[in-house]
């Protein structure tokens, strides 16, 4: 391509003063969740077919992201495969976009714009993902994949002097349409094998997009985010296990929240856009069996179905029916865990602790 433009000048990213986010269509769940389980993508196990079992274990199963087995395994190294003037350096372990690469890359970027299977992940970008898609996908209720989000790709990801990219309008820009063409591909990819698939993006940076300090503001991000969904197929969703302003969350042209309840679900629900939320068909992933070692040996399943159904007393006490809530809400351990000391046993411990609460739970508020 010829002298570089900025790229918030492309179409993708013309983006109207005032948005009413929450009026648009959103492309919806096609099953009722029903109080399934599912979880987020990350797992501590170095043996992929532990991993995968383990998944598979839950009626909507994902496909494991395992760091601790190969930096590929990374989500934010798999996020930059391909990407214009990533360095992805598996020796020292560092990833940063160089600058200067970035612009004379920029040209097979574009020319592959339109190609998703450019956007794919190989077998050498991720083995556990082709190992999960070589099962059968097709009897489970859903199956669901994720990507990291581009808030967070940017805010993570430094240039070669160690800056954000989130602070360079090109990059952030491309990042955006990187990403968004990464969750299109993989979509349908998981959809071809079972036509209740969805991903999500995982954001686990977005609350600190409310600090002062960022020079990243939740407006700019609001926008960018807003056209990224308008471009996603199939239901848009995004997990984070921090605790970000729930407005601007609740916002969003978004069908699938994922939140850590177990830490945050009780400032969660005070918010009245919950309600709304609900109300118009999104679908709340209630984060709600902790895998820290230490919380987990407090619970069993009437604790946590106990905390669950406490929690949703602010949205029964406006008149929603339990029971309305429990059709729109998944079931999902409150988050990930890579530090505890026994490594796969606490969060296996919890995967059964989510099976059997979904199980109590089905009997009570599911016909």
């Amino acid at each position: 391509m010829g002298r570089f433009e900025d790229l918030t000048s492309h179409p993708e990213f013309d983006i109207p003063l005032s948005i009413c986010y929450r009026c648009n269509m959103k492309n919806g769940l096609p099953f009722t969740a029903d109080l399934a389980t599912t979880a987020m993508g990350i797992l501590p196990h170095e043996d992929v077919d532990e991993a995968l079992e383990l998944a598979f274990s839950l009626d909507i199963p994902f496909w494991p992201q395992l760091p601790r087995l190969s930096f590929f395994e990374d989500m934010y190294v798999q996020a930059l495969q391909r990407f214009p003037g990533a360095v992805l350096d598996e020796r020292s372990g560092r990833t940063y976009i160089d600058t200067q690469q970035f612009y004379k890359d920029l040209e097979t970027f574009f020319a592959h714009e339109d190609d998703l299977c450019w956007f794919a992940l190989s077998e050498s970008d991720s083995l556990v993902y082709r190992r999960f898609l070589e099962r059968d996908l097709g009897p489970y209720k859903a199956v669901h994949g994720q990507v990291i989000s581009p808030v967070s790709l940017a805010l993570k990801i430094v240039d070669e002097n160690g800056i954000p990219i989130v602070y360079n309008d090109d990059i952030r820009a491309v990042a955006f349409l990187f990403i968004r063409n990464r969750v299109n591909q993989q979509y349908r990819e998981l959809a071809a094998r079972n036509g209740h698939a969805f991903v999500w993006i995982d954001d686990p940076g977005l609350e600190f997009i409310f600090n002062a300090m960022s020079g990243y503001d939740h407006i700019k991000a609001r926008d960018e985010l807003h056209e990224f969904y308008e471009g996603v197929e199939g239901p848009r969703g995004l997990h984070l296990c921090g605790n970000p302003d729930w407005d601007f969350l609740l916002s969003l042209n978004i069908d699938i929240i994922s939140l850590n309840a177990y830490g945050f679900g009780d400032i969660f629900v005070k918010y009245n856009r919950v309600k709304d939320f609900i109300k118009s068909g999104g679908t709340i992933s209630w984060g709600i069996i902790p895998t820290y070692e230490e919380e987990l040996a407090r619970e069993d399943a009437g604790t946590t179905a106990e905390r669950l159904e406490t929690m949703w007393k602010p949205l029964t006490g406006t008149g929603m029916a339990a029971a309305e809530i429990a059709a729109r809400s998944l079931l999902a351990p409150a988050t990930c865990n890579l530090l505890n000391p026994d490594r796969t046993l606490t969060v296996e411990r919890a995967f059964r602790h989510l099976v059997e609460l979904s199980g109590r739970l089905k009997e009570r508020y599911i016909s």
